[in-house]
């Protein structure tokens, strides 16, 4: 796909949106990226609890979103039942979509407060409840880009002009709503006419830093490198690193981080070359209730994503056993910074009330 690399506003998709009609949650296929930009129409349980499992939606944030307006939509297309039914039904749902990526807490948080409003609103009228789930989920929403426009102007405290960043998978307006997490000051900077140098790890084995990190840089028009996850190390050394910058799916009280696979080794090597390595994260991420990392459930994913997704032919010898962890935690002794809409904070860590 082909696309000017000077329109900054290009790389902000409206990645999560009501159909026209209200019927329907429509969103980027984001498995089809870079090759292919489609939009599509979700309304069935099956193919909404499909689109979060496949990654066709995918990032803490943005799934959270997702699911909140998911929940809605199920409720809007169950039959004329009892209130108690429904109740029942409703909240049965989101379990089920709570289930379908378990390491990332904003799922489980934007559903509770979806569920919340289903339990508060259980005996009014069906119009009434349906009409205070769509106000919640479009709440969830316009706080998320509140959030990442301030987690941005803090972050971007921590770069100039002219320096280098490492960023491992996709923490962009494609997991969140806009300008994200961990590009979230990058492309402020950009915005800003601040020149930075991105290098992004490939993130394998889903790709998301060569499918979806590049694709939304190159759109905004931001300097960027594309590089093998096994090159961080050279390129640090090499002195083009000045700071590290990640998302989070859940961060542990004690400021343990949990993020893409991959994401800890990039920690171990920045602190080996002395660059600092900081964790961008909305303060739905923190999760005061997790002690530490060893608290965190790492989702497991299925072998084939390892042996043959996003290749024409399979890359290892049928029936290779395959280990394939989602996730890994970052110690909180590695992170330079963890910064929230609140600000950036420093270790030692203690988010027992979701901000220090």
């Amino acid at each position: 796909m082909e696309f000017a690399t000077t329109n900054l506003e290009s790389c902000y998709h409206e990645n999560i949106s009501l159909s026209a009609d209200g019927t329907a949650v429509v969103i980027l296929d984001q498995t089809l990226l870079p090759n292919e930009e489609r939009l599509i129409e979700l309304r069935g349980a099956d193919e909404l609890y499909e689109a979060i499992y496949s990654l066709r939606i995918r990032g803490a944030p943005a799934i959270g979103i997702f699911a909140a307006y998911a929940l809605y939509i199920f409720a809007l297309g169950l039959p004329p039942c009892e209130p108690a039914a429904f109740r029942e039904q409703t909240l049965g749902f989101s379990a089920r979509l709570c289930s379908a990526r378990p390491t990332a807490v904003n799922l489980a948080r934007q559903l509770q407060r979806m569920e919340t409003i289903v339990r508060k609103h259980g005996n009014a009228p069906r119009a009434d409840q349906l009409a205070a789930m769509k106000g919640e989920a479009e709440a969830i929403r316009c706080e998320d880009i509140e959030m990442c426009r301030a987690i941005s102007e803090h972050g971007l405290t921590l770069i100039g002009e002219g320096q280098g960043v490492l960023t491992h998978c996709n923490a962009g307006p494609l997991a969140t709503s806009r300008y994200g997490t961990g590009l979230g000051a990058i492309l402020l900077a950009r915005e800003r006419g601040i020149n930075l140098r991105v290098y992004c790890d490939e993130t394998r084995p889903l790709l998301q830093g060569a499918r979806l990190t590049v694709y939304e840089l190159m759109k905004a028009g931001v300097d960027c490198t594309l590089i093998c996850d096994n090159m961080a190390s050279i390129v640090m050394k090499e002195g083009k690193i000045d700071a590290v910058f990640v998302g989070a799916d859940r961060v542990a009280r004690n400021g343990d981080a949990a993020n893409k696979i991959g994401t800890s080794g990039v920690a171990i090597l920045a602190k080996h070359y002395g660059i600092p390595f900081y964790v961008f994260c909305p303060s739905s991420t923190i999760d005061p209730d997790c002690a530490s990392g060893g608290e965190i459930v790492i989702e497991q994913r299925p072998p084939q994503e390892i042996s043959q997704l996003y290749f024409e032919k399979p890359i290892a010898p049928a029936g290779a056993k395959c280990y394939n962890p989602a996730f890994d935690v970052t110690d909180s002794s590695l992170i330079s910074a963890i910064v929230t809409e609140g600000g950036v904070h420093r270790g030692p860590y203690d988010f027992s009330d979701k901000e220090q």
